[in-house]
């Protein structure tokens, strides 16, 4: 296909059009509807991010236990547990750094499966751990592979998805991570600690055993020339009645048109570094919001704030909520759009940590010290704070104001952040670039995790969730400045709109 030239119009070319050659795609859609296949394959490959949300928050009732532990060897400190919580993300910064090598390398689907080696070492040796040192490397392998699924398992999704289901099953890592935290909580109401590592080993083993069936990316097979496998590919995931042939050939000419490796001079094109600076601001941005630190300490949050009901109890009905507003998300990313969607997400959690800043800044403190996280041993503040009792109400007030955080992010900037990495990324440097973006993420998960405690030992509590209120607000700004609406479009056509440099998908 020969490259149009900007605002080319006619049958052969049209960038933007308002609606896609009707006939062939509307057939693969609905092909794709009545076949199951491609959402078989979408669940097998985001049972990788079930466990990585279970392994995320495994902390939050596994702290606890510790600190009160008898064995001398497991009994943990404030920077012990500082640590434990906090070196998951060192190990996903790490596993978003392989990825930029394996993504390409190994393919999608093969990188997936990898994954299952990290995690299951890493459940192995918490489960069966006798000192400090086998919890630390079995919480960084799982936040190895936790990177490692975080980086390919959206494009992968992206890649074998159609266009017009794209956004409810691209929002599917996200919620099999909530519903792998919100699993997490409610086993540690039932289970020991060491039983939890024991019980994440089974969702790394089904995912090997579906993943292993399913097709690889035809995206990937094509840009390895393997054009054959490609189509075979193609046509079982959309069926057998489907006519693949309008959809092959798009993504066959947007690959051979991408077939050399991405050089320094290209990356420096508008085209090329647009899209990735967009995506890595995005993933930034996300962790700015608090969502890491709020999920790894949530127990001892509540902990800290007198909350009327057990604390164990309101991080599972946080998980809960969670899990409900990624479902609303899935359902409603392709009719109501991305951006629709991230708007009113930065808004809702611009004013839950708002809320929760002045709750902790001039509400009741609680009847006893907090033992678990020692996240405060003075009133916040400096000023004296009445005393909560347990029937009080006003102690609701965190509990509500996490669950509006809460759902605002997983109604958002949680699962659209990462769709849009996979579906803004251009083909090229897709792979590298999507690892890059998990790397900067945990590195900024780490640094917020590790320095939470410190922050709130310095400062109170209410200092983070100031902090993270003003990135909420600059999340509304640039979410309306930078981010591009992206729904109904395929991949192909949001690569063109880049190379085209408008600000708008609009003629």
């Amino acid at each position: 296909m020969q490259e149009p030239l900007l605002g080319a119009e006619g049958p052969d070319y049209d960038t933007f059009p308002e609606k896609p050659p009707p006939s062939p795609r509307e057939t693969t859609r609905v092909g794709a509807l009545q076949n199951k296949r491609v959402f078989l394959a979408t669940f097998a490959a985001v049972l990788g991010n079930f466990s990585f949300g279970y392994a995320l928050v495994y902390t939050s009732p596994v702290i606890p236990a510790l600190e009160h532990s008898l064995d001398p060897n497991l009994s943990l400190t404030k920077t012990q547990a500082s640590w434990f919580g906090s070196v998951f993300t060192l190990g996903a910064a790490a596993g978003g750094l392989s990825a930029m090598v394996l993504n390409d390398l190994l393919g999608r689907k093969l990188s997936i499966m990898f994954s299952a080696i990290p995690s299951a070492a890493g459940y192995a040796l918490m489960a069966g751990a006798h000192g400090l040192w086998m919890l630390l490397l079995g919480r960084t392998l799982t936040g190895f592979a936790g990177g490692l699924t975080a980086a390919c398992i959206p494009v992968y999704v992206s890649e074998i998805a159609p266009a017009g289901v794209r956004g409810a099953l691209g929002a599917t890592p996200q919620l099999m991570a909530v519903f792998g935290s919100l699993s997490l909580y409610a086993l540690g109401l039932l289970l020991p600690w060491r039983w939890l590592a024991v019980a994440g080993e089974g969702p790394v083993l089904v995912m090997i055993l579906l993943l292993g069936f399913m097709p690889n990316s035809p995206r990937f097979l094509l840009s390895r020339g393997r054009d054959s496998e490609a189509l075979q590919a193609l046509a079982w995931l959309r069926g057998a009645d489907a006519d693949i042939r309008w959809e092959f050939e798009q993504i066959q000419d947007n690959v051979r048109r991408q077939s050399s490796h991405l050089s320094w001079a290209e990356a420096r094109d508008p085209h090329m570094y647009r899209p990735i600076v967009i995506a890595l601001l995005m993933r930034f941005l996300q962790q700015l919001t608090g969502i890491t630190p709020i999920l790894v300490y949530l127990q001892s949050i509540f902990d800290s704030t007198a909350v009327l009901l057990p604390p164990e109890d309101d991080a599972a009905i946080v998980g809960a909520v969670r899990l409900l507003s990624v479902l609303i998300a899935a359902l409603t990313m392709d009719l109501a759009g991305r951006k629709a969607l991230l708007f009113v997400s930065a808004a809702s959690m611009f004013a839950a940590n708002l809320t929760l800043g002045l709750y902790v800044h001039f509400g009741p403190k609680p009847l006893t010290p907090n033992s678990t996280m020692g996240l405060e041993s003075v009133p916040l503040g400096g000023t004296e704070q009445p005393l909560a009792t347990p029937t009080s109400y006003l102690t609701l007030v965190p509990l509500l104001a996490t669950m509006l955080f809460i759902m605002g992010y997983a109604m958002g900037w949680g699962p659209i952040t990462w769709l849009l990495m996979s579906e803004i990324l251009p083909l090229r440097a897709r792979g590298v670039a999507s690892g890059l973006c998990v790397l900067v993420s945990w590195l900024t998960a780490f640094a917020l995790t590790k320095s939470f405690l410190l922050v709130v030992n310095a400062f109170g509590l209410q200092a983070p969730f100031f902090f993270f209120a003003a990135v909420c607000s600059v999340n509304l700004a640039f979410t309306g400045c930078c981010v591009p609406e992206t729904k109904g479009r395929s991949l192909e056509q949001i690569e063109s709109f880049f190379r085209s440099r408008r600000r708008s998908f609009l003629p």
